[in-house]
């Protein structure tokens, strides 16, 4: 079963999808930076048989609204998700975050740990250390909006190689993204990660935790995925051959990596009657 919905949330609309059978458990999906749920299609097929699967487009991202004045911090994005676990009745979910996403989802478990039964963090740096210098220039507002090629070249180190081809409905949602909306999304990771690692806020949270890292990712470097060892019974899964973009790269592996995990953390649904 999939249904769409738009949420009117204080400062602006929130686009849900969900999929699978609404009386099983719950996994959360939040994609990256300036991306949308449209990045896990690959992926929710593989996880519907046995999850009700939701997806989220964060505030300035996908279908949601775009505001130009809109607060775009970590903080303000977990509550919004929050706010749509609440609406929906879908908490506590297993949250999968990737990229970005995963600072998102650890933001949500900071907030409302109410609301998640675990974390699945896909190619999330755990500090600006990790981060490595990216291959291709910026997009300037100059530049605004970018032509398809441009694109193209920001993402491509998304992925272990160079010429994988972006859906034209992420290029589209790319290109019809305000300039200070994108700048705003790109800049607060930063500054959530510089202000405190998240291994360190994860610690203070205590959820059972999933890492899975892409061995040639290009934008944070693989092996700082150790440093979410640190944290007692957290688990890290090294794929070979992928770049920082499983959910689109490795769908299959990503899934059944996730679906062992959750068997062991999904919180039970209670259905009424």
């Amino acid at each position: 079963m999939t249904e769409e919905t738009m949420l009117a949330l204080d400062d602006g609309d929130i686009f849900v999808r969900q999929d699978g059978p609404r009386d099983a458990p719950v996994l959360l999906l939040l994609h990256g930076t300036a991306a949308s749920g449209r990045t896990w299609d690959a992926l929710v097929p593989l996880l519907t048989g046995t999850h009700r699967v939701v997806r989220v487009d964060l505030l300035g991202c996908g279908r949601s609204a775009k505001p130009v004045d809109g607060d775009y911090r970590t903080p303000a994005q977990a509550s919004r998700v929050g706010a749509v676990l609440d609406r929906l009745g879908a908490g506590p979910a297993v949250v999968v975050g990737h990229s970005s996403g995963g600072i998102a989802a650890t933001g949500l478990a900071e907030q409302r740990p109410e609301l998640v039964a675990a974390l699945v963090l896909v190619d999330t740096g755990p500090n600006m250390a990790a981060f490595t210098a990216p291959e291709t220039a910026a997009i300037g507002p100059a530049q605004w909006p970018p032509t398809d090629e441009q694109i193209r070249q920001f993402a491509a180190t998304g992925f272990a190689r160079p010429d994988f081809e972006l859906p034209a409905d992420i290029l589209a949602e790319m290109r019809d993204t305000p300039f200070p909306v994108f700048a705003a999304l790109m800049q607060d990771p930063r500054w959530y990660l510089e202000e405190k690692a998240l291994p360190d806020r994860l610690a203070a949270v205590g959820k059972p935790l999933l890492v899975l890292f892409g061995e040639q990712d290009r934008r944070w470097r693989p092996s700082s995925a150790t440093d979410y060892l640190a944290l007692p019974g957290a688990r890290v899964e090294m794929l070979p051959d992928v770049g920082h973009t499983p959910i689109i790269e490795a769908p299959a592996r990503t899934a059944e990596l996730v679906l062992d995990f959750a068997a062991s953390h999904s919180a039970p649904r209670v259905t009424p009657g």
